[in-house]
């Protein structure tokens, strides 16, 4: 007689039906560019150059308070808005409102700033 071989567990593969699963940031994101229309412009030529007009205007240099640091790899720089601009189209565009910051400055105190003045 031959022996039962046991079925392998796939419920750690099944995706999951009702929102996503716990801890998924590459799916937190892509469900936020999906619902907020203005994601879409940080995706567009208009805004890569830009971008690359004020990393150049700030010479690659972080202008966090405290930090200035020269970082040549522009993969580790963020085009920042000052101002937040919640799909603000003309706050988005303004390049006034841009700063170079580099990504430990904005991952991390810019974030943090920000969620400081959500709560006001």
């Amino acid at each position: 007689m031959g022996r039962l071989s046991t079925i392998k567990p796939r419920l750690a593969t099944l995706a999951p039906k009702i929102g996503r699963a716990p801890g998924d940031e590459k799916a937190r994101l892509r469900e936020r560019d999906q619902t907020v229309g203005w994601r879409s412009w940080y995706k567009t030529a208009r805004w890569q150059k830009q971008r690359m007009n004020v990393l150049i205007r700030d010479r690659f240099t972080c202008q966090m308070v405290g930090c200035g640091k020269v970082q040549p790899d522009t993969s580790q720089l963020v085009a920042d808005h000052k101002i937040q601009h919640h799909g603000d189209e003309a706050l988005f565009w303004d390049e006034d409102n841009l700063q170079c910051l580099c990504k430990p400055c904005h991952d991390k105190l810019k974030q943090k700033e920000e969620r400081a003045q959500a709560h006001w």
